[in-house]
């Protein structure tokens, strides 16, 4: 039995990050997992933005709200659900990421929470446990599955390299140059071809 795992942002919905940074008009919230290889680095810079600029979960929301997921995403996962059991293995946060969860279908999501207060301030973050997505594809082995996964940031790489078939999906030139070992594709026909043959 094959577990397909995916990443969320930057491969079936656009980063959610981004789409604040182009809302609020705040530059050092461009910066993610495409650029920043360590996690809680990241997260520690944009929690301390959030706390310079007086942001709130509120406007998390807004920005969020907006977003759609890629053209054919839910089709993608539709057709691979007939087939697989598909997991969506993700680094964002429930609090912010369920209404893109169901434009998708509320397909079956492993991500993090976030501290909010009363007020509405993002006071900090739980990860379930560290390198999650990698763990979870070393769990799934254990389980007695066979993984494909596809990412297309740094924080998806320890999900690639443990997974049976690791896919770079869109990823950025720089990362398929650095790891040149991935397959990669640009595209849900490309991708579903990679992930189901």
């Amino acid at each position: 039995m094959r577990i397909i795992c995916l990443d969320l942002e930057g491969v079936l919905v656009p980063e959610i990050w981004i789409s604040l940074a182009e809302k609020t008009k705040i530059k050092d919230l461009f910066l993610t997992t495409r650029d920043i290889e360590n996690y809680s680095e990241l997260m520690d810079h944009r929690l301390k933005v959030f706390k310079r600029e007086g942001l709130k979960i509120t406007d998390i929301y807004e920005a969020v709200n907006n977003l759609k997921p890629f053209d054919g995403a839910k089709d993608f996962l539709d057709s691979l659900s007939k087939d697989f059991q598909v997991v969506i293995l993700s680094d964002t946060f429930y609090e912010i990421a369920t209404p893109l969860f169901n434009k998708l279908g509320n397909p079956t999501v492993f991500c993090n929470h976030l501290n909010v207060s009363n007020a509405g301030d993002i006071q900090g973050y739980n990860l379930r446990i560290e390198n999650q997505k990698k763990r979870a594809v070393e769990s799934f082995h254990q389980l007695g599955f066979s993984v494909y996964a596809a990412g297309d940031s740094y924080n998806d790489i320890g999900m690639l390299q443990e997974a049976d078939l690791g896919v770079l999906y869109s990823a950025p030139e720089k990362l398929i140059k650095k790891y040149n070992n991935f397959k990669t594709a640009n595209d849900y026909e490309q991708l579903k071809e990679l992930l189901t043959k």
